[in-house]
């Protein structure tokens, strides 16, 4: 599943868009699926969360995606914690940290936060070197 979503990621740098990807998994079927789209279609929102976990919803034809897990090759931001909290997603799956807006582990922890009506399993580190490696690529040809 990760490797689907750093292809993903890579369909998002061809398009000059941060390099991430996600993917809504359901007992191993891929449900749903983006990548970061925010600049092509002018919406902030439209993140590679936002974007797999609406699409997984459209699929299921509900909004609860609670027997499903998450991928994605970043960490996810406050707005993308709190979608997949709101979806009851049960497990989150990402690569690497982003220690300037990360929501699930660098800055806050949404994901599994006592303080929420629902927790999600969180596992970090999955194919962190390629995830690391397409963001560094990526700013290192913009600069």
């Amino acid at each position: 599943m990760m490797r689907r979503a750093l292809d993903l990621a890579d369909q998002a740098a061809a398009e000059e868009e941060t390099p991430v990807g996600a993917v809504v998994a359901l007992r191993g079927e891929i449900i749903g699926e983006g990548y970061n789209r925010p600049i092509a279609v002018h919406d902030p929102t439209a993140h590679a969360e936002i974007v797999a976990l609406r699409a997984a919803a459209d699929r299921l034809g509900h909004w609860r995606l609670d027997e499903c897990t998450l991928y994605a090759t970043m960490e996810p931001c406050v707005m993308c914690a709190g979608a997949a909290v709101n979806a009851r997603i049960a497990r989150l799956v990402f690569g690497t940290r982003d220690l300037r807006f990360g929501a699930v582990r660098s800055k806050f922890r949404l994901a599994d936060s006592d303080l929420l009506h629902h927790r999600i399993e969180v596992v970090e580190g999955v194919l962190a070197a390629d995830c690391v490696e397409r963001l560094r690529e990526f700013f290192r040809r913009r600069r």
